[in-house]
């Protein structure tokens, strides 16, 4: 059976068609292999240098001089120096305000005092002390006073009270009257000094704020005075203790007895 004319030329075109195509794709291999080829080849040369190069290496690295390394020198140590603990003072109440009156005068002075010597470091001179208490001169015949000393100093150009000693005899001589230690040695001499209804406490307090205005020196005598002050029924409890009877020469064991 024979084809058609058109039918055999169209076979024809694909079969050379095909043929063409099948040499490109053979030109093509060929020239992948011969790059494949070419980067092996270049690749086994290198890998030939790198094989000269390990077997030029020395066998033994040079052994390496095992000198000690010298001694880091230590920093300096500054010692600074300690400072010094700073002190902490007692919480201290200022003076009550004194108007001159005399029943307050012994507790004005002996708060000043006592101020004064605990907390010295805050007065930088004597004098100082001085210009301090007088601020709590206020009203009275202390005010006055203050004023007058402060006049003088205006007139004379030198402030008339020079240490705290002569301060406190000046509060003496005007703020104490000039008879009070034979108004006190009447009082210890009467009764009117005695416990009476009050309480133990009160009275001791009392009676030795008395001799010590009295200047009483003689214990036998402070015994006398403080026993004969007391109750009767806690003379006759310290008098007829079974044990531990204070002496007759030791106020200070009558006071805690009683």
């Amino acid at each position: 059976m024979s084809l058609p004319l058109d039918t055999s030329q169209g076979m024809a075109d694909a079969s050379g068609y095909l043929q063409h195509h099948l040499q490109e794709l053979t030109e093509r291999q060929h020239v992948s292999e011969s790059n494949i080829n070419s980067a092996l080849a270049a690749l086994t040369a290198q890998l030939q240098q790198l094989t000269q190069l390990v077997a030029n290496l020395p066998l033994s690295l040079p052994a390496i001089p095992n000198t000690p390394l010298p001694p880091i020198p230590s920093p300096p140590v500054s010692l600074s120096p300690t400072l010094p603990m700073r002190r902490t003072y007692p919480k201290l109440s200022c003076p009550p305000d004194f108007n001159g009156e005399y029943h307050n005068s012994h507790a004005f002075l002996n708060s000043c005092s006592l101020y004064i010597r605990l907390a010295l470091e805050q007065f930088h001179d004597k004098q100082e002390r001085i210009l301090w208490a007088l601020t709590f001169f206020k009203g009275g015949c202390a005010a006055k006073w203050s004023k007058n000393v402060f006049h003088q100093e205006a007139d004379t150009g030198v402030f008339p009270i020079q240490t705290w000693g002569e301060f406190e005899q000046q509060f003496w001589l005007h703020f104490f009257p000039a008879n009070a230690e034979a108004d006190t040695i009447n009082s210890l001499e009467g009764t009117s000094y005695h416990q009476g209804n009050r309480m133990v406490d009160d009275y001791l307090d009392s009676f030795q704020a008395l001799v010590s205005d009295a200047d009483y020196m003689d214990l036998q005598t402070l015994v006398v005075k403080f026993r004969r002050g007391l109750r009767l029924g806690i003379q006759n409890q310290i008098a007829t203790m079974p044990y531990g009877q204070p002496a007759d020469t030791d106020p200070n064991m009558w006071y805690k007895a009683a």
